[in-house]
């Protein structure tokens, strides 16, 4: 059977040579391995809530440059070169020699022009999501974001071949439920602090959420793809790599946009302008660079120590705990249409988990009949 997560194949090596070879992650046994994975999850939980909660505060405060909130979600991208340089050394065999390894590797151009699209690609979701926070609360905006378990499902299932269960069925629906709710939703969507957006402002948040959701999965669809058929293999490294080269990419285009566009000329005024002070304008953007590329840390660390689909659940999950977080810092209004939307995002968000549940179970169990 074949399992649809990203599985993080160990090299094959001599034992005498694999004596040699031990990636410091490997090495983590019992306590320390929880000891990792809690890190890595509170580390992307985090992350992500800070980055969106920061983004709306952005907002609020009296930021409204698009294509800056859309490049502070990539810029802090030398961040990855930390773990990048220090496991780098350990993430590697030793060199067989052998010609046939050589002659699997992709080469550059080939690389460079999947790492260019996807990167372009990140650049226009991250300006789709900047769109969508600007004209909803954070609240809303993550519900709406949760979807992208099911469009990833969906996705997976056309891309990637991967089989669509009973359960997995369930989550689509569930989260397509929720995301239809608050799409109809016509109470009042703003912050405590802000003035109620209009309703086509909503619509078009919405809509661009969904839209976002949509092309994030793809995205990972295509990532996952890209590992399969093209590296043909995913370590440590090479997921740090696609990550790193993508956001540079991104980080370029979407530079080049805020020139293009000329909202680089509005800087300046918007820092003037901004309520919170100067000093609060630049440290808001710092820290959203920041939470969004600890985010990504912590996404490899547990793609590494788990899996990748672990790690986009727990993404997921995260994206339907901020409301609550959202709640508390910006006293979002949860009426009864949120509640509901969160629940159904929480009953689908555990259908999709029990059925991988399953699938590992059965896995596990066709390795050891195998063995």
């Amino acid at each position: 059977m074949e399992d649809y997560r990203l599985h993080l194949r160990e090299p094959i090596l001599s034992k005498d040579r694999a004596r040699d070879y031990r990636h410091p992650l490997h090495k983590l046994t019992g306590l320390q391995w929880w000891i990792s994975v809690v890190v890595n999850i509170l580390l992307l939980v985090v992350g992500q809530s800070a980055g969106v909660l920061l983004g709306r505060y952005y907002y609020d405060e009296g930021g409204n440059s698009k294509w800056m909130a859309s490049l502070v979600q990539t810029a802090a991208f030398p961040i990855l070169f930390i773990p990048y340089i220090f496991l780098r050394p350990f993430d590697e065999p030793p060199n067989s020699g052998s010609s046939s390894s050589s002659s699997s590797v992709p080469s550059v151009l080939i690389l460079g022009t999947i790492y260019f699209i996807i990167g372009a690609l990140i650049a226009g979701d991250n300006m789709m999501y900047s769109f969508a926070l600007s004209n909803l609360s954070a609240s809303t905006y993550s519900l709406i974001c949760a979807t992208q378990l099911a469009f990833t499902a969906i996705f997976s299932l056309f891309i990637n071949r991967q089989k669509f269960t009973a359960l997995i069925l369930n989550s689509v629906v569930v989260l397509s439920f929720a995301a239809a709710l608050l799409s109809v939703n016509d109470d009042d969507d703003s912050s405590g602090n802000v003035l109620s957006v209009s309703e086509r402002k909503y619509t078009v948040g919405v809509v661009l959420a969904l839209g976002a959701s949509a092309l994030y999965a793809l995205l990972l669809s295509l990532m996952q793809l890209t590992f399969e058929k093209v590296v043909k293999k995913e370590t440590f490294t090479v997921v740090l790599e696609m990550q790193i080269y993508t956001a540079i990419v991104a980080t370029v285009v979407t530079t080049a946009g805020l020139f293009v566009s000329g909202e680089w000329k509005s800087i300046a005024g918007e820092m003037e302008g901004f309520g919170a002070g100067k000093v609060s304008y630049v440290m808001t953007l710092v820290w959203i660079a920041v939470a969004w590329q600890l985010c990504s840390v912590a996404v490899v660390g547990l793609i590494y120590v788990v899996s990748s689909l672990f790690s986009n659940v727990i993404s997921t999950l995260s994206l339907a705990i901020t409301p609550i977080a959202s709640l508390v810092v910006f006293h979002d209004r949860m009426n009864g249409v949120k509640i509901v939307a969160m629940l159904l995002a929480f009953w689908g968000f555990a259908s999709y988990v029990y059925q991988n549940y399953l699938d590992d179970r059965e896995a596990r169990k066709n390795d050891r009949d195998g063995s």
